[in-house]
């Protein structure tokens, strides 16, 4: 069986008019898409990846690789 899909902020099931077209998708509302934005600018989430200085130069180098108008160091 298929779950249905929920709200990230109110747990709520998404009404079946939300698909993923919709401009609030994954959110059953503009409220808890706010919500959302504000928690994000607030610094309650964030995506943490630490960090050896040998995965950073290779994580610059990837970067600089995969765009050629990044400019050269």
């Amino acid at each position: 069986m298929i779950r249905p899909l929920t709200c990230p902020v109110c747990q709520r099931q998404l009404p079946s008019e939300i698909d993923g077209n919709s401009s609030i998708f994954p959110f059953c509302s503009i409220r808890c898409k706010q919500v959302d934005l504000y928690r994000w600018m607030r610094g309650d989430y964030a995506l943490i990846e630490p960090l050896r200085p040998d995965q950073l130069e290779e994580k610059i180098s990837e970067a600089l690789d995969d765009d050629p108008s990044a400019p050269q160091f």
